[in-house]
């Protein structure tokens, strides 16, 4: 049973800083993709920063040059470093695991954590 589990969300005024963490267990594959989405209160969920095991990172245009994905390949662990937040960011922000076995692609979810930007 494949399980991810974020931690580093809450609350931040404008301008400040998070780091969010996602830990993967139990595959015995490597995760091909992995990365983070965001979904505020009436909006659909959203494409934050994705990062393949080759280290090929993706962002939304609007976090790009504030926020830094990375991964630890070793540890099946997914990092996103978020600076210069904005009230709009307030969100809970997912993250993302996806495998393709035998060509047939297989996604995981965790259970969000809330990241609060407000003055």
């Amino acid at each position: 049973q494949v399980q991810l589990v974020e931690s580093g969300g809450g609350s931040v005024q404008p301008g400040g800083s998070l780091r969010l963490s996602c830990a993967a267990s139990g595959s015995i594959f490597s995760f091909n993709t992995m990365g983070w989405y965001r979904q505020a209160p009436g909006e659909q969920r959203e494409l934050v920063a994705t990062i393949t095991s080759g280290g090929n990172t993706n962002y939304a245009d609007s976090v790009k040059g504030r926020f830094t994905i990375s991964r630890d390949n070793a540890q099946n662990t997914v990092y996103l470093q978020m600076n210069s937040l904005k009230p709009e960011e307030t969100a809970v922000y997912y993250c993302y695991a996806g495998l393709v076995i035998r060509g047939i692609g297989v996604d995981y979810w965790g259970q969000g954590t809330q990241v609060t930007v407000s003055s």
